[in-house]
Parts: structure tokens; C-alpha cells; sequence
């Protein structure tokens, strides 16, 4: 016969102890991945990121858009203005000589420079709009504002196009963007 004591009893009773982390453990950790996701987001500064991505597409278009005018007045001879037997009527006949928006309501450009030399004017991608569908933008409530500026100069004929939403705020010095030629 086994005779089981108190002492006996209880420690063969117990189950063996789980092992885990405790609440205080698992608070610790979740704040150091917290001031470490702070770190590297300060770090990486997103906005400034967006912003960079902004201008160097901005820088993009407008050269887009100089190439497309050189090549339109390289075809015509120097001049914006088409000859009398193929002109589009709808198009500018010259720009102008101070930096004035492209848009519907400025220099209207599209009928100028879409399709022949370039699929569709490309627009700024925060202030820039398109609502156009056709080329010409013919019908009401197409409208237009690239959010770009282009001018020639009278005396030299040299061509410049601007982005004038290159000085992004979180970009401490950022200016507008200018291309001529």
C-alpha cells in the first residue's frame, strides 16, 4: 500500500507551467516597433516624396510639350501658323509673348498639337484638369487647364513652358520649373 502525503499530492497534481510572454512584455515590444515606425517614417518623409515625384513629372511634361511646339513649328516652316492649304482653323495662330496658361480659354493648343504631335497634352498632376474627351474640345463644358504656361519671345522666337506648381510646399526649395528653347 503507497501512502500519498499532502506535499506528494500537490506537486504530482500539477500540470507542467505554460510558457508565454506576459502583458508587460507585449506592451514593451509594440511601443519600440512604435518609436521605430516614427523614426523611419521621419526619415523617409513621404510627403516630400509625393511632392519630388510631382516635379519630375511636371519636368517630363513640359518638355513633352516644347518638343511637340518645335516639332509643329519644324514642319511648318518656322512658323506656328500652318500653310493656307492645310491650316486648322480651330488652332492658335501664334503664341503668346507673355507666360499665359494653356488652356481652353488661353492659347488653345490642343487642335495645334493633337494628334499629329502628341496623343493628348498631358496636364499637372495636382492642379492640372482635362475634361475633354475629343480633340479641339468642340463641345460645351469641355474644358481645359493644363496647369501649364508657355510664351514666345518677339524678338528670338525662343519658346518657353513653365510649371508654375513646381514650388511645392514640402519641398523647402522648390521654384517653378522653366524649359525654353
Amino acid at each position: 500500500m503507497k501512502i500519498l502525503t499532502l506535499s506528494s499530492r500537490i506537486i504530482t497534481q500539477r500540470s507542467p507551467r505554460v510558457r508565454g510572454f506576459t502583458l508587460i512584455e507585449i506592451l514593451v515590444v509594440i511601443g519600440m516597433l512604435a518609436i521605430l515606425s516614427t523614426v523611419v517614417l521621419i526619415a523617409v518623409n513621404p510627403l516630400r516624396q509625393f511632392a519630388e515625384a510631382r516635379n519630375s513629372q511636371r519636368q517630363n511634361d513640359v518638355g513633352t510639350i516644347l518638343n511637340a511646339l518645335g516639332e509643329r513649328l519644324a514642319d511648318n516652316g518656322g512658323s506656328f501658323l500652318q500653310p493656307a492649304l492645310t491650316r486648322n482653323d480651330s488652332c492658335v495662330t501664334s503664341l503668346p509673348a507673355t507666360s499665359t496658361d494653356i488652356a481652353k480659354i488661353g492659347p488653345d493648343l490642343r487642335p495645334c498639337l493633337v494628334p499629329t504631335y502628341m496623343s493628348e497634352l498631358p496636364r499637372d498632376p495636382l492642379n492640372g484638369f482635362n475634361k475633354c474627351t475629343t480633340a479641339g474640345c468642340s463641345g460645351t463644358g469641355e474644358n481645359y487647364d493644363l496647369g501649364y504656361t508657355v510664351a514666345q519671345d518677339a524678338t528670338t522666337g525662343r519658346i518657353t513652358v513653365c510649371a508654375p506648381s513646381a514650388a511645392e510646399p514640402s519641398i523647402a526649395s522648390s521654384t517653378s520649373f522653366c524649359l525654353t528653347r
